[in-house]
């Protein structure tokens, strides 16, 4: 079982403070030296809360392509990108591009958003944003993994080549998050890779999402295995949540390797960890779990 660390991108606490890209580049380091599989960041503009206003994220395509320079070895992508927000086509040329700087390490997450607030403020139709996803699938696979695209719908076109080739002759993997009906199917149908988020120990939720995938896959007589499994966990610093729950994991090396092994016999393929608060030492506490699941 793969073990990834998600890195924090946006602002967060009373004080709505940013880590900067250097304090994000030092945290992916720490996990690539640690022995991390990957690196992932999110990709939204903001939230607002009631009581703080609103937090704002950096922009996760640009922080990965630095990423991708700063790094060596790990894999890294968003978690997930939201497809209605940019044109398919240049989500294509963003992503093969990415996958050139990193010398083929690139993971494209997709999905189809979820934050209506977002939506609203950029004059993005929430209420379509499904069908955007559908119709730009027809466009971003065919073009990443064949290299040319000839498809135009009710709300995407594409009609080109991809050029130049990436690194990888058969694409780069991509990754899909959705759990209801219409995006099971699509995930059933395009996906190299499915997540599902936020664990701490694994759920009944979880395991009735991933029996939902392979409903899907078997209607369409796709082998569910064909399709690598991941889920998002949470991990705390122990002074907050002093043990593994199911909302998080927590406490001592041993503890989180114990919540990690929970996954790895569960059959997941890989756990992408979202820490709290992120810290070079939390880091660390991790990658040190992970070896020990290895």
């Amino acid at each position: 079982m793969r073990v990834g660390i998600c890195l924090p991108i946006g602002e967060r606490g009373p004080e709505r403070r940013a880590d900067s890209y250097r304090q994000m580049r030092d945290l992916a380091v720490a996990a690539e030296q640690g022995g991390a599989d990957s690196i992932w960041v999110a990709d939204h503009f903001f939230y607002n809360f009631e009581e703080g206003g609103m937090r704002g994220l950096w922009e996760s395509m640009t922080i990965l392509s630095a990423l991708a320079e700063a790094t060596e070895r790990v894999e890294l992508g968003p978690l997930v990108m939201c497809v209605p927000f940019r044109n398919p086509g240049l989500i294509a040329w963003m992503a093969n591009t990415l996958d050139e700087i990193s010398a083929g390490r690139f993971v494209l997450g997709l999905g189809a958003g979820w934050y209506e607030p977002e939506f609203e403020a950029f004059g993005y139709e929430f209420a379509k944003r499904v069908s955007v996803f559908d119709e730009s699938l027809h466009v971003i696979v065919p073009m990443l993994r064949d290299g040319s695209a000839s498809f135009e719908g009710s709300f995407v076109k594409g009609q080109s080549e991809l050029r130049p080739p990436g690194p990888r002759p058969k694409g780069l993997p991509i990754l899909m998050a959705g759990t209801k009906p219409r995006m099971m199917a699509l995930i059933a149908r395009w996906a190299d890779r499915w997540n599902s988020v936020w664990y701490g120990l694994p759920t009944d939720q979880f395991r009735e999402e991933r029996a939902n995938l392979e409903g899907a896959c078997a209607a369409i007589e796709r082998d569910p295995k064909q399709i690598e499994i991941s889920a998002g966990v949470q991990v705390f610093n122990a002074s907050i949540v002093p043990a593994n729950t199911a909302e998080s994991l927590s406490g001592s090396v041993g503890q989180i390797a114990e919540g990690l092994n929970a996954w790895r016999e569960e059959g997941v393929d890989e756990v992408m960890c979202r820490m709290d608060p992120p810290s070079v030492e939390l880091v660390s506490l991790i990658t040190r779990a992970a070896e020990q699941v290895r």
